[in-house]
C-alpha cells in the first residue's frame, strides 16, 4: 500500500486539468518562468488529491483540499497571495487550541477566517465525483 498526489485546476466550465505536482512546485518557486496563459487574469479552483495505492494502482481517495490559486495578465501564478491563504487556514483551525478562554471577550477577531474562506472552494456533488474519477484515473484530462 502507498499513496500518491494528485493536483488539478478546474476552469470556468468545470474542465479539468492535471498539474503535476513537480510543475506546481516550478511555478511556486519561478512564476515568470512557468506561465498558463490560458489562466492569465484569472482566480482559478485547484483541488489536491491523496489517493491510496495498492500494487501502485490507484484504490480509493482518502483526502481532498479545494484552494483558488491566483494568476496575473501574463498567466503567472502568484505564490504570495496562496501562502498568505494557506497561513489564514492553518491558522484559523489551529486558533481554537491555542487559544485562552475568556469570559469577558465579546469581539472576535475573524480577519484569517474571511482571508482563508476566500482561498478555497466548495465543489458540488458532480464535480466532485468527476474529481475523484480523474485521481483514480478512470476520466482522461488535459496535463498542463
Amino acid at each position: 500500500m502507498g499513496l500518491a498526489s494528485r493536483r488539478f485546476l478546474l476552469d470556468r466550465n468545470d474542465d479539468l486539468y492535471r498539474l503535476p505536482n513537480a510543475t506546481f512546485e516550478r511555478m511556486f518557486r519561478d512564476p515568470t518562468s512557468h506561465r498558463i496563459p490560458r489562466f492569465a487574469g484569472a482566480r482559478v479552483r485547484m483541488t489536491g488529491v491523496i489517493v491510496e495505492l495498492v500494487d501502485r494502482q490507484p484504490l480509493r481517495v482518502v483526502w481532498t483540499t479545494f484552494s483558488i490559486l491566483t494568476f496575473d495578465a501574463e498567466g503567472c501564478f502568484d505564490p504570495s497571495a496562496f501562502d498568505q491563504h494557506q497561513r489564514a487556514l492553518a491558522e484559523s483551525a489551529l486558533a481554537p487550541l491555542f487559544a485562552a478562554p475568556s469570559v469577558a471577550e465579546t469581539v472576535v477577531d475573524a480577519a484569517s477566517r474571511f482571508l482563508a474562506k476566500g482561498g478555497s472552494w466548495t465543489p458540488s456533488r458532480t464535480v466532485a465525483r468527476r474529481i475523484d474519477q480523474a485521481a483514480l484515473g478512470r476520466v482522461k484530462c488535459q496535463r498542463l
